[in-house]
């Protein structure tokens, strides 16, 4: 039986005395991707933020692979990749084989090697951080965050600016770590056509959990065909690529 990665329960989060986040109530089993989207200013951070202890919840509790937040001690079974780039500092003399290395744990070569390679950054190593594209910083924060081989991978709206071709290298990767490596995922994104490519789970939120299920439950759902209409909740989902391009 699949176990909780990831459980809340009436999570609800005030900043300045509005409620951000109202009674979140959802769980992540291992193996899962799950995109989650949502109008901006919908508490998709705010929630994400929560998960991992970044901000304290007013109400509510939430679990990490089977423990309470407050006893979570296992931080190098997750990685994080931020909605933005803000904490790395471009002007850091540092090269990107060390940017990364400050993510690796055991000093695993063999780890740094293979996550170099699978980011298709090697031949990038040497160079200085700030010398890289907006595009290619992002693969080496997000090397960064795989090189210790995390069970469980949080991505807070990793594609925004990034061109179309790296964009879909960004979700082809992605696809592959769940699928081949079982790495459980949560992908936060403004990419509503896109997701449900990739994704097998969807949350809608808005403040509070508007859908949550398998994009085949929210393909067939009444509720958000009424929300998104019959055609885009067709196109969001996905489920009739297949039948389309195979008549």
């Amino acid at each position: 039986m699949s176990i909780n990665l990831i459980s809340t329960e009436n999570l609800t989060f005030c900043f300045n005395g509005l409620e951000v986040l109202s009674n979140i109530s959802f769980a992540v089993k291992k193996g899962d991707y799950v995109g989650i989207v949502g109008p901006n200013g919908s508490g998709k951070s705010t929630l994400v933020k929560n998960i991992l202890g970044i901000l304290q919840p007013q109400k509510g509790s939430i679990s990490l692979f089977g423990q309470p937040l407050s006893s979570f001690r296992e931080w190098n079974k997750i990685g994080y990749l931020p909605q933005k780039l803000n904490a790395l500092n471009t002007y850091f003399p540092g090269k990107v084989e060390e940017i990364v290395q400050l993510g690796l744990r055991n000093k695993n070569a063999q780890n740094l090697e293979q996550v170099l390679q699978l980011m298709g950054i090697k031949h990038l190593s040497s160079r200085l951080i700030g010398e890289l594209s907006y595009g290619e910083q992002q693969r080496v924060m997000l090397a960064h965050a795989l090189v210790n081989r995390p069970e469980l991978l949080v991505f807070d709206e990793p594609t925004t600016a990034l061109d179309p071709e790296t964009r879909d290298i960004f979700y082809s990767l992605t696809e592959e770590l769940n699928r081949a490596h079982g790495t459980t995922i949560i992908l936060i994104t403004h990419d509503i056509g896109v997701i449900g490519k990739y994704a097998r789970n969807f949350l809608y939120l808005d403040k509070k959990v508007i859908f949550a299920g398998t994009f085949e439950d929210f393909c067939t759902s009444p509720d958000m065909t009424g929300l998104f209409g019959p055609m885009s909740q067709h196109i969001i989902c996905h489920q009739h690529d297949a039948l389309e391009s195979n008549p």
